[in-house]
């Protein structure tokens, strides 16, 4: 999914400080006269459709999933009336509707509705690029209008928490004029520009205060910054750098969220060079994790050793390092394995340089100074690393052969986006492990822990996964970030959470249904 790749987020950008402007209106500002609110993100949907992956995990202002989120990451009742009731055996997951919802054309939520979202995703023919995630669900039933029930081919301890995705109406939508049950209907789709959306007054959940919101795209860092100084945009998404210009600027307000958002390396596994764990292993030990959290992102992050944050439960405490570079173990470790210093500094095994490309989306300029730093730490040990800034079209496809400055995760459970970026059964799909890292260990540890019920077992197997993958340096994590966002104006209701690494449908937004305007 393309809002999965580029993060819609975090980069950096040096732009002279500069104030709002005063005089005539700007679009998109709150001065215009009317009750717009804009929303500057940094990449565009490929599509609307939540059996199409469109914020799966909630965050949509169109669509309602049975549960949602609340700030603190705990689950409660969305279109579900309450909590659902799980069987003695964890194999049937019953949910009840809540009453008098409706969709935006004015027909009723039915569980009909619910079914037929689910087994779409489900249904080969839909080609859902999320269907693996529900992999576990055998059938889903609607014994009546109100009632749904999932009947799961093994005990699934995370089924709950998918059950954040949106429900669409039986039959279908319209991918022009998409129809949800969410507290913003669609109102238009400007490719390449911006999406429109109505407050939808009808809403179960109450009429949202601010009556119309606009999504725009805009891929630059520099640009978003721009736009917003300049009024056009009333909140976006920003690099610490960027925002730091902002702080202290009169309405406006900087605010820094927690995240499990990393950024990283990931290598491709069959070429020679990336597929040679001492090169992985040194590249890791020569990079400065510390001096890339001091100064590309201002102090607003922290060193990544592995996938799951320090902070979560899920943590494996043994995954650690050295956040400062070390040039003597990575040099060693290179010499041990017969790769040796050429004339020019460079390393080699026979004819095979200790070289690669680093791919990076080039619109990102954090994912390039992080590049940069890296191919700078590496060539100390005697590792060349070409650096490719490209679109994303032109990145999917080199994605096996090249290596890639990442971004992915999440704060829900260990089963996300870990099994589609490591099982093996999801090499080569999309940006679902893109190196086609095969590590049979690793993928029956990931069955474990999606297959069981018991949290000791499933524990006891995500502590294992994050000791092979840091064994394997299938990836070199990097940092995990701190979201940035600027607003314009006063709001009751915003509240902070923790965010996952797609937070273009969700993050401090996810909410703004709830927001009231401060007068």
């Amino acid at each position: 999914m393309r809002l999965a790749r580029p993060a819609a987020v975090l980069s950096i950008a040096a732009l002279t400080a500069c104030s709002a402007p005063s005089g005539p209106a700007q679009p998109g500002a709150q001065n215009k006269g009317d009750d717009t609110f804009v929303i500057g993100i940094s990449s565009e949907f490929e599509n609307l459709s939540p059996i199409l992956g469109y914020a799966a995990d909630g965050g949509s202002l169109m669509f309602d999933g049975l549960m949602s989120r609340s700030p603190d990451l705990s689950l409660k009742p969305a279109l579900a009336a309450q909590p659902p009731v799980t069987s003695p055996d964890g194999k049937k997951v019953t949910f009840k509707l809540r009453d008098g919802v409706t969709f935006h054309d004015g027909r009723p939520l039915t569980s009909k509705d619910v079914v037929y979202t689910y087994t779409t995703v489900l249904d080969p023919k839909a080609s859902s690029p999320i269907s693996g995630d529900y992999a576990a669900i055998d059938k889903v039933a609607a014994p009546d209008a109100t009632t749904v029930e999932f009947t799961l081919k093994y005990p699934y301890a995370p089924l709950t928490q998918r059950t954040t995705l949106g429900i669409v109406p039986d039959g279908g939508i319209d991918p022009a004029k998409p129809v949800g049950t969410g507290p913003y209907t669609f109102t238009q789709w400007t490719p390449g520009d911006k999406i429109s959306l109505a407050a939808n007054e009808k809403y179960w959940g109450g009429a949202p205060a601010i009556k119309k919101v606009v999504v725009a795209f805009a891929p630059d860092d520099n640009v978003r910054s721009t736009r917003l100084a300049a009024g056009e945009f009333d909140a976006t998404v920003l690099p610490p750098k960027a925002a730091k210009r902002f702080e202290g600027q009169q309405g406006l307000t900087v605010y820094k969220q927690h995240s499990a958002d990393y950024r990283g390396v990931m290598f491709p596994s069959k070429p020679a060079v990336t597929g040679d764990k001492a090169i992985r292993k040194a590249f890791s030990l020569a990079v400065d994790r510390q001096a890339m959290v001091d100064s590309i992102l201002a102090g607003a992050g922290e060193p990544a050793f592995g996938p799951v944050p320090h902070d979560i439960a899920w943590h494996n405490k043994e995954i650690t390092g050295n956040p400062a570079a070390d040039l003597p173990q990575a040099s060693k470790l290179l010499d041990e394995a017969g790769w040796k210093p050429g004339p020019d500094g460079i390393r080699a095994k026979g004819a095979t340089k200790a070289s690669f490309t680093l791919m990076y989306p080039a619109g990102d300029s954090l994912r390039k100074e992080l590049s940069l730093a890296a191919a700078s730490d590496a060539k100390k040990a005697g590792i060349e690393v070409k650096l490719a800034g490209l679109d994303w079209d032109a990145i999917e496809p080199r994605m096996a052969q090249d290596a890639l400055m990442m971004g992915y995760g999440s704060p829900y459970d260990p089963d996300y986006i870990n099994y589609d970026l490591f099982h093996s059964s999801q090499a080569g799909k999309g940006f679902f492990n893109p190196g086609h890292y095969n590590n049979p260990a690793v993928d029956k540890l990931l069955e474990k822990g999606r297959e069981s019920a018991d949290p000791a077992v499933r524990k006891q197997a995500y502590d294992e996964f994050q000791k092979l993958i840091r064994e394997d340096e299938a990836w070199t994590y990097l940092t995990f970030l701190k979201h940035v966002y600027v607003v314009r104006g006063s709001y009751q209701g915003i509240q902070q959470s923790v965010d996952a690494h797609e937070h273009a449908t969700g993050g401090l937004f996810r909410d703004i249904h709830t927001w009231k305007p401060v007068a």
